[in-house]
């Protein structure tokens, strides 16, 4: 098994002296799409920033492979209609790549009559896909979105996410992702992490579906909705999904996550 591309070891975040995150162990393996799921304050984003080095661990630490890059996609861009600034210049912003190379990376993810549009003027769908277009600039090794399609409609997340899994195939990279979409968790997920300020339970989709965390957490309707959307996806594509692997994390979730909202940052 090759060593993973990254990993957090016993991390932990804190703001003003209130936890926002302890105890987090997660790898993520070369060529893998994991999930991150939990409810508003859980911590997510959180872990998005340790993980891409954006804020450091109070507790713990986490290790990053020689030489590795980094792609990410916020949940959101604001950008001033007051300052100018195209697309096609949001692109060569911190990026060694050329013009050709930029108008190819446009229309790989679908925008590719956007590069001279002004970047305040997009809609929220296109934004994320200029977003996209300049993480993968970076020929990362890891692509890290945090929910990504927050503010699109159904349609367009959808379409959001399937070029996320058509740049990953063809890219080959790993994908870290912060997503509520139900299609996301049980189609595309190689393994799916909860997470409730520390991690409550990890794996295979259908064995972290199953689990008692899982339920503890969102509510046996969630359950039941994920499962209905696992038997239509398994009916509609013809394809039997191995449901091996187990959530070996058994924790009493009946305690309160304070999480800072001010000053240095914020559980999410």
């Amino acid at each position: 098994m090759s060593a993973p591309l990254l990993a957090l070891r016993g991390a932990g975040a804190s703001f003003h002296g209130a936890s926002a995150l302890s105890g987090v162990d997660l790898a993520i393996a070369p060529g893998e799409i994991v999930t991150v799921v939990g409810p508003n304050g859980a911590g997510k984003s959180t872990l998005i920033r340790l993980a891409i080095g954006a804020l450091k661990p109070s507790a713990g630490k986490v290790e990053r492979r020689a030489g590795l890059r980094i792609g990410y996609v916020p949940q959101k861009l604001h950008a001033e209609a007051a300052m100018p600034l195209t697309v096609d210049r949001f692109l060569k912003l911190g990026a060694s790549a050329g013009r050709a190379e930029r108008a190819r990376m446009l229309e790989h993810v679908g925008a590719g009559g956007l590069a001279g549009r002004q970047l305040s003027a997009l809609s929220g769908g296109q934004l994320q896909r200029a977003l996209l277009a300049r993480a993968l600039l970076r020929k990362p090794d890891l692509l890290v979105l945090d929910e990504p399609t927050q503010g699109l409609d159904a349609p367009g997340a959808a379409r959001f996410y399937a070029l996320i899994e058509q740049v990953q195939r063809e890219e080959g990279c790993a994908v870290l992702l912060v997503s509520h979409d139900l299609s996301v968790v049980m189609r595309a997920s190689d393994r799916v992490v909860c997470l409730n300020g520390h991690v409550c339970c990890e794996g295979k989709p259908q064995a972290v579906l199953d689990s008692a965390e899982w339920k503890a957490l969102f509510g046996a309707s969630e359950a039941q909705a994920l499962a209905f959307y696992q038997h239509r996806h398994d009916h509609d594509h013809d394809h039997v999904h191995d449901h091996d692997g187990a959530c070996d994390h058994n924790h009493d979730h009946s305690h309160d996550h304070a999480h800072a909202a001010q000053g240095g940052g914020a559980a999410a």
